[in-house]
């Protein structure tokens, strides 16, 4: 922030004193006091961060203060459990699949069946929303940081049109160019991690959502398929929900359905020759 004078502060005399005696400029301190008062503990936390960047430590902004503030609350806050499985994919995988776009739209699938899923939840009341919308919401990593830009009524769009969706929502992301309604309002997000690496993984999710997604990297594995055995494509995902507002049953029966629908494929124009496309 700005440095204001240090007569334009709201600080108590023996706060002044003891910042002076630490060598805090109360100017560039944020008071957490009453009408933003500045207090002893700002002054040792000030004091700190001064010390960490002596020492060569860098403060953060943007999305990594944004990823930081909302990752703490949902630590804070949900009580997390994790279902996992793995998908054979095999029927399509070797075409040069869009993993993403069948993803989503085996999101879309499985929401409708298990709608307990694509909501909101609110443990101070307690109470929950459920969702006629499935905004899903897609994590879009970056050198800056982490985003999660929202695809809008994701059960009205086809899979080209949750394709070019993507594709657009990507490019802002990289680009900065996302605007704020491009991020608020998700009802449940999705995670391609594998397109970097990683099989299966305990994510996180902001409230009041109450469940993520995590699709790990494909595997080849051998399945005894008719007194066979085959080399079969499998697709590792992880769902992460908050047990506060959906049961085990609700998960089990939500990616059992998410399973049917990536099974399936979604479409045949949810394909791509090009294998990029499998990354987010």
């Amino acid at each position: 922030p700005t440095n204001r004078s240090q007569s334009n502060v709201s600080a108590a005399p023996a706060v002044r004193a003891y910042a002076a005696q630490r060598g805090v400029d109360l100017g560039a301190v944020r008071g957490s006091g009453r009408k933003g008062t500045i207090t002893r503990s700002d002054v040792d936390a000030a004091a700190a961060l001064s010390a960490r960047l002596d020492d060569g430590w860098e403060t953060v902004s943007g999305a990594r203060r944004a990823l930081a503030v909302n990752m703490t609350r949902a630590g804070q806050t949900v009580v997390p459990a994790t279902v996992t499985d793995l998908i054979d994919i095999t029927a399509w995988w070797q075409t040069g699949a869009d993993v993403t776009a069948r993803a989503l739209i085996a999101v879309v699938a499985a929401a409708r069946k298990e709608p307990a899923l694509n909501a909101w939840f609110d443990g101070n009341v307690p109470a929950r929303m459920l969702h006629e919308n499935i905004d899903i919401g897609l994590a879009v990593d970056t050198h800056e940081g982490l985003f999660v830009p929202v695809i809008r009524n994701a059960g009205a769009l086809g899979p080209s049109e949750i394709r070019r969706s993507v594709d657009e929502l990507v490019a802002k992301a990289r680009d900065r160019t996302l605007s704020p309604a491009d991020l608020q309002g998700p009802t449940i997000t999705v995670s391609n991690f594998g397109a970097i690496a990683g099989r299966h993984a305990s994510l996180i999710f902001v409230p009041p959502q109450v469940a993520i997604i995590g699709i790990g990297r494909t595997e080849t594995a051998l399945q005894l398929e008719c007194g066979v055995v085959e080399p079969r494509s499998m697709l590792p995902v992880s769902l992460t929900f908050d047990h506060r507002a959906v049961t085990g049953g609700e998960a089990a029966r939500f990616l059992r359905a998410f399973a049917e629908g990536l099974r399936q494929g979604g479409g045949s124009d949810a394909t791509s020759t090009n294998r990029k496309a499998a990354e987010p």
